[in-house]
């Protein structure tokens, strides 16, 4: 699949619909494996993968342009749908290419604006909050000391501590109280700040995931740890059970945290604030689902297609 946009040696076929994944040799999650397979049914010759790292963009004469390593220049596509993680993005680097693509004129999904807003933890407990929706009380920092930060009054434990970039559970702990806290703020890595977060005990080793695609959901599924651990993520061991339907008030607030952050499709992850209440853990950009969640896949090939169809019809196509 990855490189069938190579139509000749050196010379790409021009494709109106692109993925951009990461860069090699980053393995692609199935969940992205299983949505390309389908875009290619859908879209054949018109359907191209790309990997950040084969693509090389400037200005040439005043005009913007986009070229392979090789040196053979490429259309701008349609529609690219972004599937690289928000979260390690840099904005001198990813951040840069996706903003070239929109100015060359392709439509997003999911646009610059709302990657940036998901991708650091604290912007979406920002954009969040002002929007008026439940998220627990978070405490972070720009420059300050981790030793300092950690020793603040406004600092409440038991609370969960995240890295503000991390992704798939990593980085994640509970501190039960402030002596641990202390005694492992040395042991941190502070290439990216901390957040601390609230501690939803009455959510402790669940979340609700629920898929978003433009303003529907689509699919839901609970998370639930192993031996009671805080992170119920699968890559931690936890497992899912397929819930569709079985929460429609999570669901709604799902929908209206993907609309806070603009985000087209969404993986919005919600901790159980009580029996029948719901507030936000956090939201993903570019969400993986599980192989059961048979909706997902459909649903965002379709919107991509409404994309690419209203571009079809709006504007006069490429020679």
């Amino acid at each position: 699949m990855v490189g069938q946009h190579q139509a000749l040696p050196g010379t790409p076929a021009p494709a109106d619909v692109w993925m951009l994944v990461r860069q090699r040799p980053t393995v692609l999650r199935r969940s992205t494996r299983e949505l390309a397979a389908a875009l290619t049914e859908a879209h054949g010759p018109r359907f191209a993968i790309w990997h950040t790292d084969e693509l090389l963009f400037g200005v040439r004469g005043g005009r913007l342009t986009l070229h392979t390593l090789g040196g053979a220049e490429l259309p701008a596509p349609e529609v690219v749908c972004v599937r690289q993680v928000a979260g390690p993005m840099h904005s001198d680097r990813e951040v840069t290419l996706l903003r070239h693509l929109t100015r060359m004129g392709s439509t997003l999904v999911n646009t610059v604006d709302a990657q940036l807003k998901s991708r650091n933890k604290i912007w979406q407990v920002q954009e969040l909050a002002l929007a008026g929706l439940p998220v627990p009380d978070t405490l972070s920092y720009a420059t300050a000391p981790l030793e300092g930060v950690v020793r603040s009054p406004h600092l409440a434990t038991p609370c969960v501590v995240k890295s503000v970039s991390g992704a798939k559970g990593g980085q994640v702990f509970l501190a039960p109280d402030p002596h641990l806290l202390r005694e492992v703020a040395g042991s941190l890595t502070q290439d990216t700040p901390f957040l601390f977060q609230e501690h939803v005990t009455h959510s402790h080793g669940r979340t609700l995931r629920v898929v978003v695609v433009d303003g529907t959901p689509v699919d839901a599924v609970l998370h639930t740890s192993r031996n009671g651990t805080l992170a119920a993520n699968i890559a931690k061991g936890g497992s899912a059970t397929l819930c569709t339907g079985r929460y429609p008030q999570a669901e709604e607030l799902a929908v209206r945290a993907a609309r806070a952050l603009g985000l087209d499709i969404a993986g919005v992850d919600l901790l159980f604030a009580s029996p029948d209440t719901y507030t936000i853990c956090e939201v993903n950009a570019v969400p993986g689902w599980r192989p059961e969640m048979s909706a997902v896949v459909p649903a965002v090939t379709a919107s991509i297609a409404r994309r690419l169809s209203a571009r079809d019809g709006a504007e006069p196509r490429r020679p």
